[in-house]
């Protein structure tokens, strides 16, 4: 029987920022790019969480039309409201093609996890700098969602907010920018990530 070995990846093996984004002053934009989109995802993630008012937590009175907010209240999740349920049910147009999918996932507890830990997750790999890879991949998979949710897009046939955010977090993977401001060469030189490179 043949025996397998494995030869773990050696830390001079590991490519880091300055040899992909030679500019110093380049690679200090593209890390404070990374911890604005990282502090986005992660404000979402708290204000759905919490009800904080920025989002999440107004209201309107349908009889008088009066807005008022409820912070820490019945919008919260942590209260045990949904945070897909109003833009997944409500906030998809019906010339949608995709609205029943859209409609149909909304409210559901498999969608508010995948959505919240998909918030928590990306927030926190892209302010701090670890797994990039992983939070490009998904971060650019939920601002795809969030795009085809969309349409029809209000400002542009097709370009938005949302697509450009995707094309972002994943030039944000490929160029390292977790290297700088981050703790990218750390975990790089970890164990676990020379072992499974797909967690850099």
């Amino acid at each position: 029987m043949a025996t397998m070995h494995h030869h773990p990846v050696s830390i001079e093996d590991v490519v880091y920022e300055p040899e992909l984004v030679r500019s110093s002053a380049a690679r200090k934009a593209l890390a404070a790019l990374r911890i604005g989109f990282g502090l986005t995802f992660l404000w979402a993630f708290f204000d759905k969480l919490l009800a904080l008012g920025y989002h999440t937590g107004w209201s309107t009175n349908p009889e008088t039309g009066a807005e008022s907010l409820d912070r820490f209240g019945d919008a919260a999740w942590i209260n045990g409201a949904s945070p897909t349920e109003g833009f997944m049910d409500f906030g998809v147009a019906e010339t949608n093609w995709f609205q029943g999918f859209f409609n149909a996932l909304g409210g559901t507890a498999f969608a508010d996890w995948l959505f919240m830990l998909g918030l928590l997750g990306i927030g926190a790999a892209l302010t701090f700098g670890f797994g990039m890879r992983i939070a490009a991949a998904t971060g650019a998979l939920l601002y795809l969602l969030m795009w085809v949710a969309s349409f029809p897009l209000a400002n542009n046939p097709v370009l938005d907010n949302h697509l450009l955010g995707a094309i972002s977090v994943v030039v944000l993977a490929l160029t390292l920018s977790g290297d700088t401001w981050g703790v990218g060469k750390a975990w790089a030189k970890s164990h676990l990530v020379r072992q499974y490179p797909i967690l850099r």
